[in-house]
């Protein structure tokens, strides 16, 4: 039976206005990943939770418009496919402003910068500063990882008052990464209710072993969270002490920067 796109915990239920051809299009798009980067049309379908015959009239459509291409049994994503993505970063200027602020973060603190925004219970990756590999995830632009157990996403959910923050953790998938990672929905909104107070975000080993990194907010003209801003790095060589008294305050003035800049190019 075929299912409708995943929606944001926030977003408005589908009225007149929503196009479910549209939707199940998006789906197929998002079938796709690193551990299924090529797939038969009855693959499609299952992870798109469509049919057969409703995933191959979508394959055919995107194949024609060449964001798909097949030889009839296995199909792939083209690179033109990177053309949506890059509509959201061309339209937002933020990033571009951000990226020397964020290369000259990373050269000061020597480990590497990243900055996401916030999507469902997701967080996205928008942009990464690389120095060091310092985890076994593969984490470019466009990555997604769950807000609730990432600095990064601890920071953009203190953004959301707590029935907000209860909404995105009810949608979430949580699970104990690590012997670190906070479960209990009520712990994780304690945590996310401190980054609020104190206005940055740790998170030491609760995504992964051996990965500790600390976030900062991005905020816009009238003080909502817009974005967040960390650094990462690895527990065995920058303790949690370090992140807080070394690195912190060189991020949250990168951060306060890029707010900076924000505002003055009118975009805040």
């Amino acid at each position: 039976m075929a299912t409708h796109a995943r929606r944001a915990p926030d977003a408005p239920t589908p009225g007149d206005g929503y196009v479910q051809s549209f939707a199940r299009g998006l789906e197929v798009i998002r079938s796709f990943s690193a551990e299924a980067s090529e797939q038969t049309l009855s693959e499609v379908a299952a992870r798109s939770g469509l049919t057969r015959a409703g995933a191959r009239r979508i394959l055919l459509t995107l194949q024609t418009l060449g964001y798909v291409e097949g030889d009839g049994k296995l199909y792939r994503l083209t690179p033109r496919i990177l053309d949506l993505g890059f509509a959201y970063l061309t339209s937002m200027p933020i990033w571009n402003l951000a990226e020397p602020v964020m290369e000259r973060l990373a050269d000061a603190v020597g480990e590497s910068c990243s900055a996401a925004v916030l999507d469902g219970s997701d967080i996205v990756y928008v942009l990464r500063v690389h120095t060091h590999k310092i985890v076994s995830l593969n984490l470019n632009v466009g990555t997604r990882l769950p807000a609730y157990c990432t600095s990064l996403g601890r920071v953009l959910l203190s953004g959301l008052d707590d029935a907000g923050v209860k909404a995105r953790l009810k949608a979430s998938d949580i699970r104990a990464n690590t012997r670190h990672t906070a479960t209990r929905p009520a712990d994780i909104l304690a945590r996310v209710q401190q980054v609020r107070r104190q206005g940055w975000a740790l998170v030491n080993q609760e995504l992964e072993e051996g990965l500790i990194s600390i976030a900062a907010p991005v905020r816009n003209r009238g003080g909502a969270v817009i974005a967040a801003l960390n650094v990462s790095g690895q527990a065995n060589r920058t303790s949690a002490t370090v992140m807080k008294d070394q690195l912190l305050p060189k991020l949250r003035a990168a951060a306060d920067e890029v707010s900076a800049l924000l505002l003055r190019s009118g975009r805040g």
